[in-house]
């Protein structure tokens, strides 16, 4: 055996039926006879009964609902019409988005048994293409946290090693695309919460510029910066969701004589000041960013020194804008029913309740002053390049990273994504390859509104890690 080609690792689990197959291959199959959308269900449902005690990735899911809608979709299948690439396929919703036939819990005591009225857009949307919806996955308690590790449902766990944390807040969403239980499935980001999970679970993982999708029965953490994504295996499948999700508004395809997309031009965003530097996760996510290129060597890649020159600026304005749009949503559980919440995240709130109001307007004054520095970066880049996660996936209830210095879980994780949140920007994850047996993550960042072009760069470019 080479000792410079490992063995690509294995799950930790036997993993269920999606694993591997693409939404294209499921709809070649139905269109063949040999699966069925009822088919597609029974396989989720015994993989979700079979793996789900060991992951937890759904806190509720309802087989005979969506074997019903399965069938009458087969039926729509017969007479010869299909929705599209989501026509039959099962799906999972973050526990976090409402839906009318199933409960909506937000991970927190004070929401069990809540069932909202009725769906949020994004769902409808979905079911519009004839998804199924299957189940809600657990999120970290009130999408407040990128661990996935505090909910009212428990913590889920890696299905890469199920000793560490799947990474939130759209953990269970993770764990269910990464296992096979599900092909994809909606997640939320406010920091990186669609982002971190993927790159610590080995999935894509896809942020649209803010305001692309209907925010419409999404429970709020922060308004201003939050947006509803998709994990996924593939590029072209994450396209194909969110196609759906934008109600058309987000293109499957860019202009094929785009030169970005030919010979696109990319900015390396170094991981400091943003994070700590684990070198091993940086240089395999280095090396990904230069095959995406096709490059041999670091030529091809622009200096991203500028962009760290903002880095204060926008983790400054990010947090300000952060804590006070959280802190005004839970005011009132706060005060009347503290309880109920998470310790850790009862603590994050009331630290948020200190923010001026002058700091908030300030935070809001440097987002408009950023968004034209970056605006004018996107005019000689196509992409900024670095990785998601600066680390591999820590343990389960690990709160500090051990290193060259020593820095929090929460820090570590969101330093590279919670930027372009503050900045509205598309952001993409995507497998880079492992660092001791666990999956890394390339990230990258394209200008406001160039959503198609960045999934068309990505779905051209992008190979899975061998």
């Amino acid at each position: 055996m080479n000792p410079q080609h490992p063995p690509r690792p294995t799950l930790a689990v036997e993993p269920g039926f999606f694993a591997g197959r693409t939404l294209a291959d499921l709809q070649d199959a139905m269109r063949q006879g040999a699966l069925s959308a009822e088919a597609l269900v029974r396989h989720a449902g015994a993989a979700i009964e079979r793996l789900n005690p060991q992951l937890n990735a759904f806190v509720h899911v309802d087989i005979d609902a969506a074997l019903a809608t399965a069938r009458a979709l087969d039926d729509e299948r017969a007479q010869g019409r299909v929705r599209g690439p989501l026509h039959g396929i099962p799906v999972a919703i973050k526990d976090n988005v409402d839906t009318a036939d199933m409960p909506t819990t937000m991970g927190a005591a004070h929401f069990l048994g809540h069932r909202p009225a009725a769906d949020a857009d994004c769902v409808a949307l979905l079911r519009a293409a004839g998804a199924i919806v299957i189940g809600k996955t657990l999120t970290h308690e009130f999408a407040y946290g990128p661990t996935g590790d505090r909910s009212v449902q428990g913590a889920s766990r890696n299905p890469w090693r199920t000793t560490q944390i799947t990474g939130g807040s759209s953990a269970g969403s993770a764990a269910a695309v990464a296992s096979g239980m599900v092909p994809v499935a909606l997640g939320t980001d406010t920091g990186g919460s669609v982002r971190v999970p993927s790159a610590l679970c080995g999935l894509v993982g896809f942020k649209p510029t803010h305001g692309r999708v209907s925010a419409q029965g999404l429970f709020p953490l922060s308004p201003s910066i939050e947006d509803a994504g998709v994990l996924a295996n593939t590029v072209q499948d994450a396209q194909a969701f969110m196609q759906a999700l934008s109600g058309g508004a987000i293109g499957a395809f860019a202009d094929a004589a785009d030169p970005g997309l030919a010979a696109p031009r990319m900015m390396w965003v170094p991981n400091a000041p943003f994070a700590i530097d684990e070198a091993a996760v940086t240089a395999c996510v280095r090396a990904a960013a230069l095959r995406f290129l096709g490059a041999s060597d670091d030529a091809g890649l622009q200096d991203g020194a500028e962009v760290t020159r903002h880095a204060r600026a926008l983790q400054g304005a990010l947090g300000a804008i952060q804590r006070s749009e959280a802190y005004a949503v839970h005011a009132e559980r706060v005060e009347d029913e503290p309880e109920k919440f998470d310790p850790e995240v009862l603590e994050r709130l009331r630290a948020s309740r200190p923010v001026q109001g002058w700091e908030y307007v300030r935070a809001l004054n440097t987002r408009t002053r950023l968004r034209a520095v970056f605006a004018e970066i996107f005019e000689r880049v196509d992409v900024l390049a670095l990785p998601t996660v600066a680390i591999t996936a820590p343990a389960l209830q690990q709160r500090s990273v051990a290193g060259p210095g020593s820095a929090g879980v929460r820090e570590t994780l969101l330093g590279l994504t919670n930027p372009w949140n503050l900045l509205g920007l598309p952001a993409i994850a995507l497998p880079a390859g492992f660092v001791d047996g666990m999956p890394v993550s390339l990230q990258l960042v394209a200008a406001e509104g160039s959503d198609a072009r960045l999934l068309a760069l990505a779905a051209q470019r992008w190979q899975p890690p061998a």
